[in-house]
C-alpha cells in the first residue's frame, strides 16, 4: 500500500483521535495537529497548532501528502460568532492557503450533515439538497461557508478535494455526546423525552466514519469522481433520536424514557438558556442540548441517503446501530463500571 505524509487537524477531539488512529493503523506517517499536544501513541507526530494562525499553518502543512480538516468549533448557540466564524472559516481558509503553497494533493474537509438542515424535516436526503437558505446557529452557517469554499478549491491547482457529512457520530472514545447524556440519566433528568418520538434521526458509528474518510482520502485522485464532491455518511438505520438515546439507558440497566414535553415547551427553555449564556458572555465547548438548533433536531426528520458514498468510493457502513451502542457501551463500563445501574445494584 502507498504510504503518505497525512495532517489530521483537531486530532485530539474523539473524532480527531479515531482519525489519528485509522490512518496510523494503515501505517501512513502521520501528525496530529491540535491546540493541545497530548502524544496518546508512539507511531504519530503531535504538534500544537492554532488553525487561525496562518503562518503557523503553512509552516506546519509543509511537506504534506495529504489534509484531514476536521477541526471545528461545535457552537450552536446563537453567541460568539467571531469565534465560530474564526476557527470554522477562517481556520479552513488558511488550511486551503497551505494546500496552494504547498502544492498538496489531497484534502478532506469533515463537515457536517447540517449544512442542508432548515429547520424542516429531511427524509431520506440526499447530496442534491441546497444549501440551508435560513440561519439555523453560526455553526452550521460556518461550516456552510467551509464547505462552499473547499469544494469550490477542487481542481483549481494540484490539490483535490472532498467534504463528508457525518451525522450524530458516537462510539468509543465519545467524550461529550453519550458521556453528557448518561450523566444525566444519573442525575435522574433523563425521564422525559422531547415531542412525540414519531422523528426519526441518522446516527453515525465512529469507525464507519473513519473508514469513509479513509476511503475517501485513498480515492482522492484527479478525475476521481468524488473530486469537488460531498457526502453524507452515517449508519443508514434512522430512528427515533429519543429511542436512541433510550437504547443506551437500558443496556445499563436504567428505566425506558416514559414521560414527554411538548416541543413549544422545551424550544422555550432553550431560548431562556440561551439568553442566560449569552449575558454571561457565551460558553464555548458547552452544548447541553438546550440550544434551539438541538430541540429543534429532536422533533423533525433528519435522516439521508448514503447510495452516493458507496457509488464513487465503494464505502458502506460495517458496524451496525445495535452492535455500535453495545461497543459503546462495553467501553464506557471498561472505563468507568459505576455507569451501569444494574451493577451497582
Amino acid at each position: 500500500m502507498e504510504t503518505r505524509k497525512i495532517l489530521i487537524t483537531g486530532g485530539q477531539g474523539f473524532v480527531g483521535r479515531a482519525l489519528v488512529d485509522h490512518f496510523a493503523d494503515q501505517g501512513h506517517e502521520v501528525i496530529c495537529a491540535d491546540m493541545i499536544e497530548n502524544a496518546f501513541r508512539d507511531d504519530v507526530r503531535f504538534i500544537t497548532l492554532d488553525i487561525r494562525d496562518a503562518d503557523a499553518v503553512l509552516a506546519a502543512c509543509e511537506g504534506l501528502d495529504s489534509i484531514i480538516h476536521n477541526a471545528s468549533l461545535v457552537h450552536t448557540k446563537h453567541n460568539r460568532e467571531e469565534d465560530v466564524w474564526a476557527v470554522n472559516l477562517g481556520g479552513t481558509e488558511n488550511m486551503l492557503a497551505a494546500c496552494q503553497r504547498h502544492g498538496i494533493a489531497r484534502f478532506v474537509y469533515i463537515s457536517s450533515a447540517s449544512a442542508v438542515y432548515e429547520g424542516q424535516d429531511i427524509e431520506n436526503g440526499d447530496e442534491t439538497l441546497p444549501y440551508s437558505r435560513i440561519s439555523q446557529a453560526p455553526y452550521a452557517d460556518s461550516k456552510i461557508a467551509a464547505e462552499k469554499l473547499a469544494l469550490a478549491f477542487s481542481g483549481t491547482g494540484p490539490t483535490q478535494v472532498c467534504a463528508i457529512r457525518p451525522h450524530v457520530v458516537f462510539g468509543a472514545g465519545d467524550n461529550r455526546f453519550i458521556p453528557a447524556i448518561l450523566d444525566k440519566a444519573r442525575q435522574g433528568k433523563l425521564t422525559r423525552a422531547v415531542g412525540n418520538r414519531d422523528k426519526l434521526s441518522d446516527f453515525t458509528y465512529i469507525s464507519n466514519l473513519t473508514d469513509a474518510v479513509g476511503m475517501a482520502e485513498a480515492a482522492l485522485q484527479p478525475g476521481a469522481a468524488l473530486c469537488g464532491q460531498a457526502y453524507f455518511i452515517t449508519n443508514g438505520e434512522p430512528m427515533a433520536f429519543f429511542d436512541f438515546i433510550e437504547a443506551f439507558l437500558i443496556e445499563l440497566g436504567y428505566p425506558p424514557i416514559t414521560g414527554k414535553v411538548p416541543f413549544w415547551l422545551a424550544y422555550s427553555v432553550a431560548c431562556v438558556a440561551e439568553a442566560v449564556d449569552t449575558l454571561k458572555g457565551g460558553t464555548l465547548n458547552a452544548e447541553n442540548g438546550l440550544t434551539r438548533f438541538s430541540v429543534r433536531y429532536m422533533v423533525t426528520h433528519h435522516y439521508f441517503d448514503i447510495a452516493k458514498a458507496r457509488r464513487d468510493f465503494g464505502w458502506q457502513p460495517k458496524v451496525s446501530l445495535s452492535e455500535g451502542i453495545r461497543l459503546t457501551v462495553a467501553e464506557l463500563l471498561r472505563h468507568d463500571p459505576s455507569l451501569s445501574l444494574s451493577r451497582a445494584a
